[in-house]
Parts: structure tokens; sequence; C-alpha cells
């Protein structure tokens, strides 16, 4: 039903079961708790505006359930990071400056324990950090280039990554550089497990490069 996450329906179905499954508890608590916290960042990112907040903050809960139960894993740690950027990025200055630390240190914690998860997910969240947060309170483009180019050391085809370093070559103006990155998501294969969000960086992508001058 997951795989099926460009139907909200069959998505918000399997973030019901894996919240059952939490509630229960058991040996399958864990898979159940960042599953949950996976499915309620895609559902916060597509649902109707007035469900956002409490999906992303349920995300969160749930990355912090599976940070209790396997605090040495990754995938706590990451969604967790994820829900609360997503917090940040969609309601404004306040979320912002709430969850800028503790979205870096979940984000190092996944480097420090599995650098390379979800094809290099902590560096890709890190770049995009460090070029959406303010240079005053610690943001950098250099740094953000600098993980950004880190992650696609484990997936030099990930859309997001070029993506990302489009937006932050054409904020530094480098247009030309902005337009190699574009053609590389339009270029690149979609992967098996993350076809929905190709598909939405490639229409992005398109978009984007056409807007170029």
């Amino acid at each position: 039903m997951y795989a099926d996450r460009s139907n909200l329906a069959s998505a918000r179905r399997a973030a019901d079961i894996w919240k059952t499954n939490l509630a229960g508890g058991g040996p399958g608590a864990f898979e159940a708790a960042w599953k949950l916290a996976r499915a309620d960042y895609w559902l916060g990112g597509h649902a109707p505006e007035s469900e956002r907040r409490k999906l992303f903050e349920g995300g969160i809960e749930g990355g912090r359930q599976a940070i209790a139960l396997q605090p040495n894993r990754p995938e706590g740690h990451f969604w967790v990071a994820a829900n609360m950027g997503a917090l940040a990025e969609s309601f404004g200055l306040r979320q912002g400056i709430k969850y800028r630390k503790p979205i870096k240190d979940e984000l190092l914690t996944v480097l420090r324990l599995d650098p390379a998860f979800q094809q290099g997910s902590a560096d890709r969240a890190l770049g995009r950090w460090y070029f959406k947060v303010p240079s005053i309170s610690g943001g950098s483009h250099k740094l953000s280039e600098q993980h950004l180019r880190e992650s696609l050391k484990y997936n030099d085809n990930s859309t997001a990554s070029h993506f990302f370093l489009a937006e932050l070559f054409i904020d530094d103006n480098r247009t030309a550089d902005a337009r190699l990155e574009l053609q590389k998501v339009l270029d690149a294969p979609l992967d098996p497990q993350w076809t929905p969000e190709d598909r939405e960086f490639k229409e992005k992508a398109r978009k984007l490069l056409a807007s170029l001058k």
C-alpha cells in the first residue's frame, strides 16, 4: 500500500496499519514506528493544508518512538528530522527557530550511525539545512554544496540531490551549473523505491529549467 503512496488513500491505509501495530507493541513496534513517521511525512506533504501540521507532528512522535526502541538505528533519527524540517518549512519562522538545532543534531546522529542510510539521505538533508538556514544562524552555501555532493557518492542519480544543488546554484547566480543539475534530474532513471518522489522532482525540474533565462 505504501508503494502506491501517490494514491493518498493507500498511504493513509498503510499509516493506519503501522499505527495499530505500534500501539500493539511487540517485536514489530520499531519498524511500525519509523514507517509511520515516514508515511506521515509523505502525507503531510500531500494532504490538504488543514491536516499538515497534525501529520508532521505525528511523524515526529513516531520517529521519537522509534528512537526510544532502537536509539542506535538511523531510521527514527532521520524521520524525526524530516518531519521537523517539513514543519519548519511549512509553518514559518517560529517553527524554524524551534526545530533548527534538533534537526541538525538528529541528522548528525544519522551520519554517525550510518552515513550511507537511504542513499546518503542525512548528507542530502544537511545540505538542505545549510541552504535554508540563514548564515547568521549557521547556514552556509559552501557547506550546503559540500553535503549535497557527498550524498551523491551513495547515489549519483539522486533526483533530490541534483534538484537541491540546482536551487543552490540559482541562488548563487550560477545559472549554467543549475541547468546541468536540472538536466541530471530529468535524465535520471526512476528508482523503484522512490518512484513517486522521483516523478515529482522531475516535474519541478522541468518547470524550473523552463523558467531559467
